[in-house]
């Protein structure tokens, strides 16, 4: 039988020791201060760092996918086994080129049978929690198949819900017009935001006040999942605090087979900024 190995990029925001763990191998994206000064997303640069940074130097960084060639060398070096099967799952199409590298890379290798390219059509621990639950099959010798029947239970059982601190990062990102954010950082209004079937960033309602958001967030989650079992994590930009709190009313309310907390790292919080808070979840 096939070893399947799981693959994923840093915008998935694992946890370090869990991948390792798991086994999971996590390709970096890059996070760029200016042409001399680029750091890769959890190796050179941490979510801390990064965050510390941010603040300090008051600026906003651009953000690169690593290139084709990239995960040509990865895929070489985790492919010297012969009898091993590669699942590459990453960042939203949507948001991103890494998607489109890695396919590159595929087509390059001519690979169709060995390694398999997935888009999460998700960002932050809404792929992490996909690659988890996989990579957990992967290390109790399920087949590839058997893998990807389960990648599309979770595609279609997982859903996200974020709150940002500040519109600021979404507006410079081009996610939000700077007419909405202005209005909606003068009227305190909280845009409680998740993702599109297709991957994209949009608002499912806005609610004034952090405390009624995430209140709200919590009740659309009862809505959809009830008490089915559920493995859950909470992300967070800087805000620990608050996940934790929020991860204790999450324990108490939903019925959870497995809970992650984690780190927002640099390149999705380049995009979100600090002091967001996430709120990933599927069917167990």
């Amino acid at each position: 039988m096939s070893k399947v190995v799981v693959v994923t990029d840093s915008t998935a925001d694992i946890p370090k020791e869990l991948a390792e763990q798991l086994n999971i191998t996590v390709i970096p994206l890059n996070v760029i201060f200016s042409e001399e000064e680029t750091y890769q997303d959890g190796v050179t640069l941490t979510s801390t760092e990064f965050y510390e940074k941010v603040v300090a130097e008051d600026r906003i960084p651009s953000t690169s996918q690593p290139t084709p060639y990239q995960f040509e060398e990865l895929y070489r070096e985790l492919l010297t086994e012969e009898d091993t099967t590669i699942i590459s799952i990453h960042l939203s199409s949507k948001m991103s080129g890494t998607y489109q590298a890695a396919m590159i890379a595929k087509q390059s290798l001519d690979l169709s049978d060995k390694l398999h390219v997935i888009d999460s059509k998700r960002a932050s621990y809404a792929i992490g929690i996909i690659v988890v639950e996989v990579a957990k099959m992967a290390n109790e010798g399920k087949s590839v198949e058997e893998c990807l029947s389960r990648i599309d239970e979770l595609m279609n059982a997982t859903k996200v819900y974020f709150l940002v601190d500040t519109l600021e990062f979404l507006q410079k990102n081009g996610r939000i017009g700077k007419a909405s954010a202005m209005l909606g950082s003068l009227l305190k209004i909280k845009p409680i935001l998740s993702l599109t079937e297709d991957g994209e960033v949009y608002p499912v309602e806005k609610v004034r006040g952090q405390k009624k958001a995430l209140s709200r967030i919590l009740e659309v989650l009862r809505d959809q999942y009830g008490q089915e079992r559920v493995h859950v994590g909470v992300s967070h930009a800087v805000n620990e605090e608050l996940a934790r709190e929020m991860l204790d009313r999450m324990r108490a309310e939903f019925n959870v087979e497995s809970e992650v907390i984690t780190d927002i790292g640099a390149v999705i919080g380049a995009h979100v900024g600090p002091g967001t808070v996430a709120f990933s979840i599927t069917k167990a």
